[in-house]
């Protein structure tokens, strides 16, 4: 988690040279607006909600990840102190405070919530697919505990306002998620989609039995951005595909005959959606983040060609997985203003630059 404070009036405000560790922010305000320069996007976020988190304090679980990081700059730049908790030695910010700790201990998750206005509760274990099925107690148990600390120390020492990151592995299989929709079986990811379910029911809980009303829940979809997990192991695809590319494959094979549709949200958007949910709240509900918009797995590579150009091919011999999976962010539209806004040739592109 890390502490920051910046006056949030009018201005072009220039980060030091950033180096790679941190997210690529430069941006000023217009019009009530923030417009990220050299992105030609705005900023979803009204200038008066930024404004209004200036002077509070704010805890980032996993605050040095693919989202964490975004969360925190924006933090910081709206003059909050922040606080992050990860296991990694890793400085995203050097306004920000950092503890190395595992909130697998509640002793631990009780102090770091103490006097804290705001907790960002993005702290989980990312892996592909066939991860998560080798190694299932791995992903399953700490989750379980993470979830359970985290969520009840924010209870007892009543912060104000928690928004918990569960992800789309939480909704049964389907084509298009929608909320409340896709919910009677099993959940995609198995092992960690029902622990991201068990955390959403002890929010539950906390309403029915407490009425509190300030926690808020967002779904994210595949995430991509600066920070993202390149290890070819365990990498989900646009990170895998940029390793490959980088290692210099030629050509880079791609499973599947490129017709699998999917949802990729770049990282900053999301991050901004979840900043949302805290401020409006989800209605003791949850919100999908995603892109809102479905992309081919072909368009997917041929897009990156056009950042990075590189040879490819696609083996229809070999499985491409479900078909279509696409987030409905109606709701989140509706609910929190959430409008993602980043292209998928400019997310690659800031994604690819960070990489390297």
């Amino acid at each position: 988690m890390e502490p920051a404070s910046l006056s949030m009036a009018a201005r072009v405000s220039v980060f030091r040279n950033i180096p790679k560790h941190e997210p690529y922010l430069i941006f000023s305000s217009i019009r009530g607006y923030t417009l990220w320069v050299g992105q030609n996007l705005f900023c979803m976020i009204d200038k008066t909600i930024l404004s209004s988190f200036a002077g509070k304090t704010a805890l980032v679980t996993g605050g040095t990840g693919l989202i964490g990081r975004q969360v925190v700059a924006l933090l910081v730049e709206a003059g909050v102190s922040v606080r992050i908790i990860s296991l990694d030695k890793v400085t995203v910010s050097q306004k920000a405070e950092h503890v190395q700790g595992d909130l697998c201990d509640f002793a631990t998750c009780k102090q770091l919530t103490k006097d804290i206005d705001f907790v960002f509760h993005l702290a989980g274990i990312k892996g592909s697919v066939e991860v998560t099925k080798a190694k299932p107690a791995s992903f399953f148990v700490p989750l379980l505990m993470m979830n359970t600390n985290l969520l009840e120390a924010c209870r007892l020492n009543q912060v104000k306002k928690i928004v918990y990151t569960s992800s789309i592995g939480a909704y049964s299989s389907a084509e298009i998620f929608k909320e409340g929709e896709n919910e009677s079986g099993a959940p995609m990811d198995i092992f960690p989609g029902w622990a991201k379910r068990m955390a959403e029911m002890q929010i539950q809980a906390y309403r029915q039995q407490y009425g509190l009303e300030n926690f808020a829940v967002v779904r994210p979809c595949n995430v991509y951005g600066p920070g993202d997990n390149f290890d070819p192991k365990n990498a989900m695809v646009i990170p895998t595909l940029m390793w490959r590319v980088l290692n210099k494959e030629n050509p880079v094979v791609v499973w599947g005959d490129g017709s699998a549709i999917r949802d990729f949200a770049f990282s900053r958007d999301v991050a901004e959606g979840i900043l949302l949910a805290l401020h409006h709240g989800t209605k003791g509900q949850y919100v999908n983040l995603g892109s809102g918009l479905g992309v081919t797995i072909r368009e997917l590579v041929e897009t990156l060609a056009k950042v990075v150009p590189f040879n490819y091919s696609f083996d229809a011999s070999k499985p491409a997985g479900f078909p279509r999976r696409i987030m409905d962010v109606s709701r989140a539209r509706e609910w929190i203003g959430y409008e993602p806004s980043t292209s998928l040739y400019e997310g690659l592109k800031l994604t690819w630059n960070w990489f390297l």
